[in-house]
């Protein structure tokens, strides 16, 4: 596994993990907890050493689950977390980063993943009524303390993160991107690379539908996110179905699977980004991986880098009450 360095000195896997799915968000939850935790040693043994997951995943329950999985390897990896929302009878009730908040789920965290370190720390969603310059006031005594090691933020905006980084430096800025969500690229990108930032791309695979394996047929089951989000309608995936045909064309004549085509083009965008894609399958954490391998050349990436562009996505990323939680 390739390694590739967010901020100034966070070493990472070039390919991460996100295990939020393994607890919620993509239909009924895995029955036997202990094949996730299998999942996760597994993603270890094939290089994987960043992982991601947050308070809010579960609620709790991811935190404690990738505890339990790398508690033997705790050493050689680097776990990511976030604060940021408020939540009461285990449902988010808001946003809330007021620094007594901030430091009591800091605690909280290090409780469930049984660490005496967070190694990176992210703003979930950036809160209006705290000034950044608070809350980055806020971890930045965390880091000082010895609770927190690097400080994130999540779907921030240029300006945020230039006014954050001010304060305290950020070592990595977490959004959705991918060859459907190509949002950063206006301003946030730019800011990251000019700062020195890293950026780590969720949902790199669109949420399942750049692999291939998501159709305008598919039916969600209950509890699966999808079938909340506009993008993924029957009618707006009958009209994406172009995009992805494109990808799985190419990535036949690279001997690749459409998957790895669309993360080595993440991999490709700068040296500082490091995609966690999610997933609870051992044999797609391969293939993940894989695609660290996959060179694309200067003609496939200008292809791919206007893809989107000339075939057209259709439907929004995110509900109307998601939307409404950006920084933008």
């Amino acid at each position: 596994m390739h390694v590739r360095t967010l901020g100034r000195d966070l070493r990472v896997s070039a390919v991460g993990l996100g295990v939020m799915g393994m607890s919620q968000g993509y239909g009924p939850n895995p029955g036997d907890r202990t094949d996730m935790v299998g999942v996760v040693r597994g993603a270890v043994e094939l290089g994987v050493t960043f992982f991601d997951t947050a308070e809010v995943y579960g609620p709790y329950v991811n935190e404690e689950l990738l505890g339990e999985a790398l508690a033997p390897v705790r050493e050689q990896v680097t776990i990511a977390t976030k604060f940021g929302f408020r939540i009461e009878n285990g449902a988010v009730a808001g946003l809330d980063s007021r620094p007594e908040h901030i430091r009591a789920v800091a605690d909280a965290s290090l409780r469930r993943l049984g660490v005496d370190r967070i190694d990176l720390f992210y703003q979930h969603r950036v809160d209006p009524q705290v000034p950044i310059e608070e809350v980055a006031g806020t971890v930045g005594e965390l880091v000082a303390a010895g609770k927190v090691g690097h400080f994130g933020l999540s779907e921030a905006s240029a300006s945020t993160i230039g006014r954050a980084h001010a304060v305290h430096p950020v070592t990595a800025v977490q959004s959705e991107y991918s060859l459907w969500t190509r949002d950063p690229e206006t301003d946030v990108l730019p800011t990251c690379a000019a700062l020195g930032i890293g950026f780590v791309p969720f949902s790199p695979l669109g949420k399942g539908f750049l692999t291939g394996s998501v159709d305008a047929a598919t039916s969600f089951a209950d509890g699966d996110i999808r079938a909340t989000i506009p993008r993924f309608t029957a009618g707006n995936r009958t009209a994406n179905q172009a995009l992805v045909d494109h990808i799985a064309a190419l990535a036949h004549t690279r001997n690749a699977t459409p998957g790895q085509v669309a993360l080595a083009w993440l991999l490709a965008q700068h040296p500082r980004i490091v995609p966690i894609p999610g997933t609870r399958r051992l044999s797609r954490v391969r293939e993940n991986t894989a695609a660290t391998r996959l060179a694309l050349s200067a003609d496939d990436l200008t292809d791919l880098d206007h893809l989107a562009e000339r075939i057209g996505v259709q439907g929004e990323r995110y509900n109307q009450h998601h939307l409404s939680l950006l920084d933008r």
